[in-house]
């Protein structure tokens, strides 16, 4: 559900491995799946792939597994669009941008089995029906009823699937990640490895990450690792990825900035901890994001 690069790259390795994929996304997307197959372009991999595509979410009906990928900001909406097609027996995986999707999906879908899952890929849409895949695939996902099951079915389709009894933290380690390059990579439209090599960025980084891990701790959260390390490492595993902030501001689309370093600014003020930096960089995507929005009027 919501199938962009994510969802269309997780649902092109499931095709592979023989399981019925429903792609539900945008009219030219579908279009382009309907008439050609699904594309995925990845190292040792270019073909086309037999997958069923609709814009209508009543497609869900009859589903499994959903991999519910939509905008942080679309959360509510799409589930309400899923809730009466959806099996009793469905399993939903929140594989989104963020912290708190999971909660407000199962607040608008009580009677599913909702799982959080922390997703890290470097994968984007080269056009209509062509996905491409620049690296990693491993996912970490919650511990529910049946997400062992559904780990199981993921590993079977060579994705690397962990189940964490601390899903929380692992939530917030990405948010980190996300709030330090998505903002600045959307305001300079730089890939992430140039984005680093910029005068003073390195120290910005720093910035935002302690920030985040603040507000992390007196939220509760218990953040493994060393954050800090882990964002520097990203632009030299990941040279060449533009995030989904810039991308969206490129194409003149309402970003997910209020659930990102947003987030993070509004449990600050909540908790007592100043986010200037997050702020900063906030209310410069938020200024992007109405800059596009009264050239594309």
């Amino acid at each position: 559900m919501g199938a962009g690069a994510v969802g269309c790259f997780y649902g092109a390795l499931l095709a592979r491995a023989g399981h019925e994929v429903v792609l539900i996304g945008r009219p030219q997307h579908v279009q382009a799946v309907r008439e050609q197959g699904l594309r995925l372009e990845m190292q040792g991999f270019d073909g086309h792939l037999r997958v069923e595509a609709d814009t209508d979410a009543a497609a869900v009906r009859g589903a499994s597994l959903v991999l519910f990928t939509v905008k942080s900001t679309d959360t509510e909406t799409a589930a309400a669009q899923l809730a009466p097609h959806l099996s009793p027996d469905a399993v939903l995986l929140s594989m989104q941008n963020g912290v708190d999707n999971a909660e407000r999906l199962r607040a608008a879908l009580p009677a599913h089995e909702v799982a959080a899952t922390v997703v890290y890929v470097a994968t984007g849409m080269a056009g209509p029906g062509h996905v491409r895949h620049f690296g990693r695939n491993e996912l970490v996902m919650e511990r529910s009823r049946r997400s062992e099951a559904v780990a199981q079915l993921l590993r079977e389709a060579g994705i690397p699937t962990e189940v964490s009894d601390d899903v929380r933290g692992a939530l917030w380690a990405k948010l980190v990640i996300n709030c330090a390059y998505n903002a600045l990579s959307a305001i300079t439209q730089m890939p992430y490895g140039r984005l680093a090599q910029g005068e003073g960025v390195p120290a910005a980084l720093d910035d935002v990450v302690a920030e985040c891990l603040a507000v992390a701790a007196a939220d509760g959260v218990q953040v493994h690792g060393d954050l800090h390390a882990a964002v520097h490492r990203i632009a030299s595993t990941m040279p060449g990825q533009v995030s989904s902030t810039a991308q969206d501001v490129a194409r003149g689309k309402p970003s997910e900035i209020d659930h990102l370093n947003g987030y993070v600014l509004r449990r600050g003020a909540a908790l007592g901890i100043p986010t200037p930096v997050n702020r900063l960089l906030h209310a410069l995507v938020k200024l992007l994001e109405g800059r596009c929005a009264v050239t594309t009027a």
